[in-house]
């Protein structure tokens, strides 16, 4: 299928493979081969250019509410889709407006995407449209990252409650006292008294450094996903939820239910004492990666879903 992706990204065109931040909306876009174009440019389009519109709503969206962009999606895509952003239900936080205006986008959709089998239910709960997986994607080519040292863990958000980085932190101390947490527009300053931070980076050097630490723990809201992820790529065994796709798929042995806190310090705690333990689990997720997370993998599903539009 000849796929369009509409994002608040200033880009226009294809995502080369030798992309040096290919996070997962980018490596979407390269593996299908689809073409990205901002969203408020689809006026500017010709009629029916693509088979498929693959669209990410962002979170800053009261621009959109003046733009005509679902007769103009339309006119540009023979099929539309909307992809999840963040949290299944965070435009709930917004003005009513706005709420209403992405509910009523959300029905006019040929197709919806989302993250997680309980963002699937979610939306078929909510609206009466086709929902599917898109999963999360790294397209790893480009990644020559040598065997190191791993030391210490890594939370995989900030202190506030999207991330849930109070309880990975908690959790992460029955590792080591050496925690490190990446730097996210959503950081508290007063984070730099307790913990260590990396600091924005794009992706390939992410994952460089990612790849020096021990373990990982992510405790907050069901959503992309891909710091899981990419600890399973690196083998580093991933203490979180089981609403996280990435999570419950790819690091069975470390994953425990929703707010679960004493069974994840349990599994941390085996995690340090146990090395058996510890290689098993890094052993598996490495395996589960490739059988459910690679990009053959990605291709696959993604075929199956074309094949029915």
């Amino acid at each position: 299928m000849n796929i369009g992706f509409f994002t608040e990204g200033s880009y226009e065109g294809k995502v080369p493979r030798n992309h040096p931040n290919m996070r997962t909306d980018l490596a979407w876009v390269c593996a299908t081969n689809g073409t990205h174009h901002p969203m408020i440019t689809l006026h500017q389009l010709p009629d029916n250019l693509y088979d498929l519109g693959i669209m990410i709503i962002p979170k800053k969206r009261r621009p959109l509410l003046q733009y005509d962009l679902l007769s103009n999606y339309k006119r540009v895509c023979k099929k539309v889709s909307i992809m999840q952003e963040s949290t299944y239900n965070y435009w709930q936080d917004d003005p009513l407006d706005e709420q209403v205006w992405y509910y009523n986008l959300l029905t006019e959709m040929d197709l919806i995407f989302c993250h997680n089998y309980v963002d699937v239910r979610y939306y078929n709960g909510i609206t009466s449209v086709r929902t599917e997986l898109l999963p999360s994607l790294m397209l790893t080519d480009n990644l020559n990252l040598p065997e190191v040292k791993r030391d210490g863990v890594i939370i995989g958000g900030n202190f506030v409650s999207i991330y849930g980085g109070f309880d990975s932190y908690q959790v992460a101390l029955s590792i080591s006292d050496n925690v490190t947490a990446p730097t996210t527009g959503r950081m508290k300053q007063e984070e730099t008294q307790i913990l260590n931070h990396i600091p924005w980076v794009l992706w390939n050097e992410w994952m460089e450094k990612l790849n020096h630490f021990y373990a990982g723990v992510q405790l907050g809201t069901p959503a992309a996903g891909t710091f899981n992820m990419n600890c399973s790529y690196l083998g580093i065994p991933c203490v979180g939820y089981s609403n996280l796709n990435t999570q419950s798929l790819l690091h069975p042995n470390t994953t425990v239910k929703l707010g679960d806190i004493v069974s994840a310090k349990n599994i941390a705690k085996k995690l340090k004492n146990d090395k058996d333990f510890y290689q098993t689990c890094s052993e598996e997720t490495k395996l589960l990666f490739d059988k459910k997370y690679s990009e053959r993998a990605f291709v696959n599903h993604v075929k199956d879903i074309f094949k029915t539009l």
